[in-house]
């Protein structure tokens, strides 16, 4: 049960290729196009961020539920909350594109309109870096604290550490709460300084939660079927899936009211929003944003014997972070490029983050044991036959 993974070369050198593309795609794109590439670098920024925000929040969830089932698994979301200081150094080099990402952040669009204006004390350059780095301190801080407390607990044991942890838990769920919500504000929601909605960040943190639990689920599958977390079986399946499954219905949900709310107030300073994404092309990923992250999962997952189907349950989490990229390039893009852009460009910094992300967890995932050693709960979880 002391496992460590070790990595081999390949892994190593596909995470590396990975990354290298990423920089060749900023590189060739802040020659051609600096706007689309600043957007695209925003864009995967904040969808790789809200992976890590949704297993960290998901990894505290299962202490504050003292849910056992899950014990075995811990280190996969701790491993990919070590994203966290990789996403704050790229937020923070993203202010050099602040001027072609954020109207606001424009003098002159300040002086000449009195909404912006009005939002100047908040939506200024330097106030928005003071809370990237805010935000990004506070989250590092808590991940490093739950991570530390994690280790101790493989060496000492005991209750103690275990209610810690549940404490600090709660502790960064509220933090959570708020921080991220204000984010979600300030990177996306501020790139169209007139729009406004009082769903989105309800919206994006559920979307975080439900993307982050489909990678933490398909890290797990992925290592089970390469022989480690040799324990799991169909009842801890089952679990992730009705994860996946409520979330679907929340996400669903929480998508369909922000487009009916706005479309029965019908208020233009919140059609606009959807003004732009239904006309120049871009439509259609509406449409198949509803389908990759609400019906099909819902469908494919309402039948318990899909749930406990292993490929069925990996296929969907692959999906679902197809999914996510949809979302977030239909937040982020319409209002910079105007027209549905896709080509190198969004290729390589895609393929850069995911070979960022890949060496953050398999950095992590071999630091210490797969299996987490005196979790309280972790014969519970090895002999978990529920359901």
């Amino acid at each position: 049960m002391s496992l460590t993974i070790q990595f081999s070369k390949k892994y190593k050198y596909i995470s590396f290729g990975l990354m290298a593309a990423g920089v060749a795609a900023l590189v060739a794109g802040l020659l051609t196009d600096p706007s689309r590439t600043y957007a695209n670098f925003l864009m995967n920024n904040f969808l790789f961020v809200s992976l890590t925000i949704g297993a960290l929040f998901f990894f505290c969830l299962q202490f504050i539920t003292q849910s056992g089932w899950s014990a075995m698994f811990r280190r996969v979301p701790e491993a990919v909350m070590s994203f966290l200081p990789f996403g704050g150094a790229i937020m923070l080099l993203l202010l050099f594109g602040v001027h072609d990402l954020y109207h606001w952040s424009h003098a002159d669009a300040v002086a000449g309109d009195h909404l912006i204006a009005h939002k100047s004390p908040f939506l200024n350059t330097p106030f928005f870096a003071i809370r990237i780095a805010l935000f990004f301190a506070a989250w590092i801080l808590l991940t490093q604290l739950l991570r530390k407390l994690s280790l101790r607990e493989d060496k000492i044991g005991g209750l103690q550490t275990f209610e810690s942890m549940e404490f600090w838990s709660k502790v960064t769920i509220f933090v959570l709460a708020f921080t991220f919500s204000f984010a979600s504000f300030d990177w996306v929601m501020s790139i169209e300084v007139h729009w406004f909605s009082t769903i989105f960040a309800f919206r994006t943190f559920a979307a975080a939660f439900y993307h982050g639990t489909a990678l933490v689920a398909l890290i797990v599958i992925l290592l089970h079927q390469k022989g480690y977390f040799r324990q799991m079986n169909s009842s801890h399946l089952l679990d992730f899936s009705r994860y996946l499954f409520a979330l679907s219905i929340i996400y669903g949900y929480l998508l369909f009211s922000q487009y009916l709310l706005i479309w029965y107030a019908n208020i233009p300073e919140e059609t606009v929003y959807f003004t732009k994404r239904f006309d120049n092309g871009w439509k259609p990923f509406f449409f198949i944003n509803l389908a990759i992250n609400f019906l099909i999962p819902f469908l494919v997952l309402l039948p318990q014997k899909l749930d406990r189907n292993i490929k069925v349950v990996k296929y969907v989490c692959i999906l679902l972070l197809f999914g996510i990229w949809i979302d977030c390039y239909d937040m982020v893009m319409p209002e910079i490029t105007k027209v549905p852009k896709f080509g190198l460009i969004e290729i390589g910094t895609t393929l850069g983050f995911m070979g960022l992300m890949l060496f953050a967890v398999g950095r992590s995932l071999a630091k210490a044991p797969l299996i987490p050693q005196n979790h309280p709960y972790l014969e519970e979880s090895l002999e978990h036959h529920l359901h």
